[in-house]
């Protein structure tokens, strides 16, 4: 089985800090019901953050693990702590927008923002809040939601909501999988439940960071101390969970050819269950001869970043795709049959990969950037 690879490793090319494009940092919402796992998996990521730095938003500051938080607090002021209740009810979208600033600040030095909402929160309100943030340095990084494997029927009984939650998700964590007596039905309800989303089986909240965002090597910081760096590399005893990506199969793909839009967009929207990230860069040649474009996607949550060609920089497409039981030589193929063998520009070629670009301003929190490439919100016109 293959391994992800670092993303130095993995995806080499362009360093993204040589263009003139302003870094954004990608803000995540975590959310789920009730002792479904969402502290654990945070103070997982914390943990295991490969070297990134993490912000976190939380409204349960007692819920979080106090002396995380409290090297949290030494690091830097990377915590902002609501303790009046729900996130989505305490503050508004141009509140939420001072805390992202706080964040966002350049010199915090932080590389992806986790908004961890409350039990009760609404998910679609918080990605609304965040879609509609007018803050440059922040983008939308996709919904997470965390369920609970042993408990999942009863929390389907009370709660009802749950299906349309996970019908909103980019990704779904189906936590506590070493608890449930039948966690392969489990597994397969929430699949079904979900519009096309990655569905990540899980114990004790420990997913890959790498589904969530670039980890950078802890090199990379100077001067600076992470999660990595202040707590010892054994978690709870268990031997392997460092290895955690020894459960998955990861494929990279380089071609010197450009990529045809058309083509690559058909790859995209047909991409199997199973694949659960795509990252890296992607040269489309004629079609657009002055960038590159970054594609992050999380499950069914697509989106690309246009950035500036710099000067010397070596026109290569470099695409790293993870997932479980996926068929890596068979992805290779319709990867390489996405190669664009027209000299010139169709007109409309990249209409389609433009509607996965945010435009600046860009405020419609109900159109696909929340609903996902496969089923846009029916009420809403086209884009």
């Amino acid at each position: 089985m293959s391994q992800p690879s670092p993303v130095p490793g993995a995806n080499p090319g362009p360093n993204p800090s040589s263009s003139s494009v302003p870094r954004q940092i990608p803000v995540v919402v975590l959310a789920g019901f009730l002792g479904s796992g969402k502290t654990t998996l945070l103070n997982h990521l914390l943990h295991r953050s490969g070297g990134s730095r993490i912000g976190a938003i939380v409204n349960d500051f007692g819920a979080i693990e106090i002396d995380a938080m409290a090297v949290a607090g030494a690091l830097g002021d990377s915590t902002v702590s609501l303790g009046n209740g729900c996130l989505c009810c305490a503050v508004d979208a141009g509140e939420l927008d001072l805390y992202l600033e706080r964040l966002a600040r350049p010199s915090s030095g932080i590389d992806v923002i986790v908004i961890e909402a409350s039990g009760l929160a609404e998910p679609q309100e918080l990605v609304r809040m965040v879609l509609a943030s007018e803050h440059p340095g922040v983008v939308y990084g996709g919904l997470v939601e965390v369920v609970d494997a042993a408990e999942f029927d009863d929390t389907r009984a009370k709660h009802p909501e749950i299906d349309r939650h996970l019908a909103l998700a980019d990704l779904v964590v189906v936590n506590k999988l070493d608890r449930a007596a039948d966690g392969e039905r489990v597994l397969g309800l929430v699949r079904s439940l979900t519009d096309r989303a990655a569905v990540v089986p899980a114990t004790h909240g420990r997913i890959d960071p790498e589904f969530l965002f670039d980890c950078k090597p802890s090199e990379e910081r100077v001067g600076q101390l992470s999660f990595d760096d202040l707590h010892d590399h054994d978690f709870s005893g268990d031997d392997h969970a460092e290895h955690l990506h020894t459960a998955y199969d990861s494929l990279s793909f380089a071609s010197e050819v450009p990529l045809d839009p058309r083509r690559l967009m058909a790859f995209l929207d047909s991409r199997p269950e199973g694949l659960y990230r795509i990252k890296g860069y992607v040269d489309f040649g004629p079609h657009d001869p002055g960038n590159r474009y970054a594609v992050h996607a999380v499950g069914r949550f697509l989106r690309f970043y246009p950035e500036p060609w710099a000067p010397g920089d070596e026109r290569l497409t470099q695409l790293v795709l993870i997932g479980s039981g996926i068929d890596a030589s068979a992805l290779a193929k319709e990867l390489e049959a996405c190669k664009s063998d027209a000299p010139h520009a169709d007109e409309h070629g990249m209409w389609g990969v433009l509607r996965y670009v945010q435009g600046p301003g860009e405020q419609d929190p109900g159109s696909w950037d929340t609903y996902g490439p496969h089923d846009p919100d029916p009420e809403d016109p086209p884009v």
